[in-house]
């Protein structure tokens, strides 16, 4: 199976290329740095002619960085989906689209599985569900999956506290599932395996680390890793942004374990990783 795997600068598209070339797969990258200023009209181009899966790595968990560049999460998040979702359709390719727990409003009281209709409260998550909606319309040889919290996010939060010296507020009422770009990438992976087996499981699935927790013992659990320097303060308060936090972000990861045997690992197990992984990418020439 040819599988072209669409990516930008990010970890998860280098990570995610280094696994699948350990794998039996043809696996081709297309480079996209600037999605938002991408000619959709040109995928004739992009894509080779033998492309049986295109992965879609261009993963957006950050509703804060989406509220700040509306017409770039637009583009992003919704309008090439759905051009990658023609273009596949016209071609007879499948397709592999990440998502993620920002298609809910939080209101719920336990997990989400993944036939819940979304209720997006903030940009990214309306988007998201726009073009998961899209998919299902579009493309019947979809994958489509919903992520938890990026834990680089906020490890990254903890980094700019430190730096600044200042204290860090993080919402206890904001509770769900973080999820490494290393576990991610394995997840990933291990979906277009059994593709490649002929696994036809096409729909809409939902991956994060085991355990939930607040976004404030997160914070305390990342703020208590080696190299983090002890005097930080975590506080269990509701910063600006927090107004777009969904209450209730959780995921039900049955459905994946179920058909492809797929489990969650324990998102504590990949911190150390994850922080080591940032410090690297910061330390990297043209790093900002």
């Amino acid at each position: 199976m040819h599988v072209l795997v669409i990516h930008d600068y990010g970890p998860l598209g280098k990570i995610l290329l280094e696994r699948l070339r350990q794998t039996s797969l043809d696996v081709s990258p297309l480079l996209v740095s600037d999605p938002a200023s991408a000619d959709l009209s040109a995928l004739e181009n992009w894509v080779p002619e033998d492309t049986d899966l295109i992965v879609n790595a261009l993963w957006l968990a950050d509703p804060e960085a989406a509220e700040q560049n509306p017409e770039g999460t637009y583009k992003t998040a919704f309008s090439l989906p759905v051009a990658l979702a023609e273009f596949a359709r016209d071609k007879n390719i499948a397709l592999f689209q990440l998502s993620s727990c920002y298609v809910f409003d939080g209101r719920k009281q336990n997990g989400y599985i993944a036939s819940n209709p979304g209720q997006p409260v903030n940009e990214l998550g309306s988007w998201q569900w726009e073009s998961e909606q899209a998919l299902r319309a579009l493309l019947p040889r979809h994958i489509v999956l919903r992520t938890g919290w990026s834990l680089s996010r906020f490890i990254r939060k903890v980094q700019a506290s430190t730096a600044a010296n200042e204290v860090l507020a993080l919402p206890g009422r904001c509770v769900g599932q973080p999820v490494s770009v290393q576990d991610l990438a394995r997840v990933m992976t291990a979906v277009v395996q059994q593709l490649d087996c002929g696994a036809e499981a096409w729909g809409t699935y939902q991956y994060a680390g085991s355990e939930t927790v607040s976004l404030y013992e997160l914070g305390l659990a990342i703020a208590g890793l080696p190299g983090i320097p002890e005097d930080l303060r975590v506080v269990d308060e509701m910063p600006p942004w927090g107004a777009i936090e969904p209450p209730n972000t959780t995921l039900v990861c049955t459905k994946i374990r179920n058909t492809f045997g797929i489990k969650q690992l324990p998102w504590r197990s990949g911190m150390v990783t994850e922080l080591a992984m940032l410090k690297e990418a910061a330390r990297a020439p043209g790093a900002s």
